[in-house]
Order: C-alpha cells, then sequence, then structure tokens
C-alpha cells in the first residue's frame, strides 16, 4: 500500500480590519484559495490540489491558517495564495493578504514552528511595550509558551527512571 505524502502550509491572513478577524471561518479561506487556484492555474491547477486540499486549522484571533494539500502540487498552491485579495462573507468583501510563514511535512512540525514564531512576536512587543503593566503581561506570555513547549519536549522523551 502507498502512503500519500502531504505538506502542510502555516499562513497569516493578514487584514486592513483587526476587527474583520472575527469573520474568517474554514469555509470562507476554502473558497478563497479554491477561487485563487482557480484563477492563477486555471481547472488542471484546482484539480490536482483539489485532490487531498484541506484547511486544517483557522485561527480567527490571530488570522493563523494550516491548509494541507499533495506534496506533489503544493507548489500551485503556495505560488496561488498572493493572489488572494479579499475575503468575501455574506456579502461583505474584506481586503487582505496571505503571508506564508512555513511549510512543512507534518502539522506537529507547523507547530513548532508556529511557537517560535509567536515567541519572536511576543519579544517584539516586549521591545516596542512602553509601560510596566504591558511588559508584565508579555513576560507572562512568553513563559507560558517556553513552559508549554518544555513540557511537550519532557512527555516525548518519555518517564523519567526512578
Amino acid at each position: 500500500m502507498v502512503r500519500f505524502k502531504s505538506r502542510y502550509l502555516l499562513a497569516e491572513i493578514v487584514l486592513d480590519d483587526p476587527l474583520c478577524r472575527q469573520q474568517i471561518n474554514v469555509s470562507l479561506v476554502q473558497s478563497a484559495v479554491k477561487g485563487a487556484l482557480s484563477r492563477a492555474h486555471g481547472d488542471l491547477g484546482l484539480a490536482c490540489c483539489s485532490v487531498s486540499f484541506a484547511v486544517k486549522y483557522v485561527n480567527a484571533c490571530t488570522g493563523i491558517v494550516l491548509i494541507r494539500c499533495r506534496k506533489a502540487f503544493y507548489q500551485l498552491l503556495w505560488s496561488s495564495l498572493p493572489f488572494i485579495t479579499c475575503l468575501e462573507s455574506r456579502g461583505q468583501r474584506y481586503p487582505c493578504f496571505f503571508h506564508t510563514l512555513h511549510v512543512a511535512g507534518t502539522i506537529r512540525t507547523c507547530q513548532k514552528y508556529l511557537i517560535q514564531y509567536n515567541r519572536k512576536q511576543l519579544l517584539r512587543l516586549l521591545q516596542n511595550s512602553t509601560s510596566d503593566a504591558e511588559r508584565k503581561l508579555i513576560e507572562k506570555s512568553i513563559r507560558s509558551c517556553a513552559l508549554e513547549e518544555d513540557a511537550q519536549s519532557s512527555s516525548e522523551d518519555g518517564p523519567e527512571p526512578s
């Protein structure tokens, strides 16, 4: 039996109006990506990518999206993401663009990259913060990211010998 290999694209949806992020959902992203695939690569490109295409994860608060497609055709999907200029929901258009963060072979690798990316973003916020209250909140968030990653790595190593 042959295993079909997939690629996962981790992308960030950058919206002009941050209040519109709450409108983002799986079907909205899926229709926007398929429309861009069709415009950029025609029916053949859409058919090739649609075989195992799936939007696996959407976070409306952060704008992070995880998209799966076949390994042989991930470059078609990747090259069509810049053609997405807006998301349409209930007759309203939200101007946006997709910023590809990472391409990986597993969801787990994307999750590890996302933890590192979020930590870097928090460090940037920490450098730009002005008040002590902001600094304390950001430092608390950075520590929580580190603790979660350390707990995951220790659970992967197995139980400690007694």
